[in-house]
């Protein structure tokens, strides 16, 4: 007598093996590579922003000794121009200077500066200041070298500047700089009291410039 439980036994035999060949054909078969995250696309340079200097905010500030002790300050009020400018990344400046409007804090010192002696605002109404490169000093500091054009002369300089902020308010987009460098009167042709050593030759010159965005 046959038993039924070995009938069944191998009733079932033929199905296991094809489970268990399925099962190892899908274990060993290649398995397709995992989908990765969709990268954002890859957009172009992004180029820095136009702002125009606001004369009423923007100022060039001017130190030199006289008469050996004391150091004189004097300042030009009226300053215009453009700055190119990325946080962080690039800053280009093209930045003009009327001599007409220096302003010592004395009326009759003031024409003098305006002198031949001085400025000679008359021959020279005009100074000036182009970028030609900059290189980042770290966080919103540059060193900006340039053309600086005054009383006739034109010189290479470089200039340290201090970006301070963005800030938009009452509608308009604003960016602040302020630049520190030094040059010698003797090397623009500015000698007036240099031998007698009654006014220094070393100026100290401190830019201050308020700009708007172009596109406020």
């Amino acid at each position: 007598m046959t038993c039924p439980l070995c009938r069944l036994s191998r009733a079932f035999l033929p199905l296991v093996g094809i489970v268990g060949l399925v099962a190892a054909l899908a274990f060993h078969a290649p398995q397709a590579p995992s989908k990765k995250p969709s990268e954002p696309a890859m957009t172009g340079s992004s180029q820095p922003s136009v702002f125009v200097v606001d004369d009423v905010h923007s100022m060039a500030l001017f130190r030199v000794q006289h008469m050996g002790a004391g150091k004189f300050w004097g300042r030009f009020n009226d300053v215009s121009g453009e700055v190119k400018y990325e946080e962080g990344k690039s800053i280009s400046f093209n930045i003009s200077i009327d001599v007409s409007s220096v302003d010592s804090g004395n009326s009759k010192l003031d024409a003098h500066l305006k002198s031949p002696d001085f400025f000679n605002a008359v021959e020279f109404p005009k100074m000036s200041f182009k970028s030609t490169s900059a290189n980042t000093l770290g966080g919103d500091r540059f060193d900006v070298s340039g053309e600086l054009s005054m009383h006739g002369v034109t010189k290479q300089v470089s200039v340290t500047i201090e970006a301070s902020r963005i800030a938009t308010m009452g509608g308009k987009t604003r960016a602040g700089f302020e630049g520190t460098f030094e040059i010698k009167r003797s090397d623009y042709g500015m000698t007036y009291g240099v031998e007698q050593g009654s006014i220094g030759d070393q100026v100290r010159i401190i830019i201050a410039i308020e700009a708007i965005a172009a596109s406020s």
